[in-house]
């Protein structure tokens, strides 16, 4: 086994002083970054249905358009001699 920084052969453990501060800030950023990455996915998933619905209402202005459209031209129709 080779000898880390001058040190004796065993575990870096019982020379190295777990910072438990650091870990805990590790541990934190993870889980933000995984938080921040499913706000991510659930933002997406929002917009894919706004768009949709947009999709939808556009369709139903149009199809109403296209009603009242032929209603005045069947009324053109029929009234003409």
């Amino acid at each position: 086994m080779s000898e880390e920084r001058g040190r004796g052969p065993g575990s870096r453990f019982l020379y190295e002083p777990f910072d438990r501060a650091s870990a805990r800030i590790e541990a934190h950023e993870r889980v933000t970054d995984e938080r921040w990455k499913a706000l991510e996915r659930r933002l997406a998933q929002i917009e894919v249905g706004l768009e949709r619905l947009e999709r939808r209402l556009w369709l139903a202005v149009f199809g109403c358009a296209a009603f009242l459209a032929t209603e005045v031209a069947t009324s053109f129709l029929i009234t003409s001699p």
